[in-house]
């Protein structure tokens, strides 16, 4: 991985955005979105994240995000990742038909197959592409970057319009994680 792609001061924001293997279409229904929801609500009541920005889309997530405790951003995006995939898969498994359940589960193990670090499934691909936010410019580039995914990919006229999006916090209105940190953005 680039250099350029790490987390290097432990105390920054960072825009990450990661997805599931093979881009697969995984996060179609709420009940999946639903578990990353739930974690990042936990996360950031229970591990010290503190979130300004946040989209679920079909196949990935964009985050903007910081640590406040001693639990460096890597590590709380890979505990994230790591939970979140063990329930995704154990759901695809009693959620599923057949035929779709078997073409996710032998794509997880395929993917797994070629990871040291994975047991069995490997659901999120490995790469976060973390980038530091170091300028309100740029923080205001990436919240409106991620508020307009679902925009962009004509899921709704309005950014706040999207359940699954920060986008609600930032038009005043309460969203699905609780105490998103909203800040001023630069026009």
């Amino acid at each position: 991985m680039s250099r350029n792609y790490r987390f290097h001061n432990p105390n920054a924001p960072y825009f990450v955005s990661f997805a599931v293997v093979e881009w697969l279409n995984v996060f179609d229904q709420d009940k999946f979105k639903d578990i990353l929801v739930d974690n990042l609500n936990y996360c950031q009541r229970e591990k010290g994240m503190e979130i300004y920005a946040w989209v679920i889309m079909p196949t990935h997530v964009h985050l903007v995000f910081r640590s406040t405790t001693e639990v460096t951003p890597g590590r709380l995006l890979g505990e994230f990742k790591s939970h979140t995939s063990k329930k995704l898969v154990k759901l695809i498994n009693e959620n599923f038909e057949e035929k779709n359940r078997r073409f996710f589960m032998e794509t997880f193990s395929r993917h797994g197959k070629y990871r040291s670090n994975v047991k069995n499934f490997q659901f999120w691909q490995q790469n976060n592409k973390p980038i530091e936010l170091w300028s309100n410019k740029v923080i205001t580039q990436k919240i409106r970057y991620i508020h307009n995914n679902p925009l962009k990919k004509g899921m709704v006229f309005n950014p706040e319009d999207y359940l699954y999006s920060s986008a609600v916090d930032y038009s005043g209105e309460q969203g699905l994680i609780n105490g998103v940190v909203v800040v001023p953005l630069l026009w």
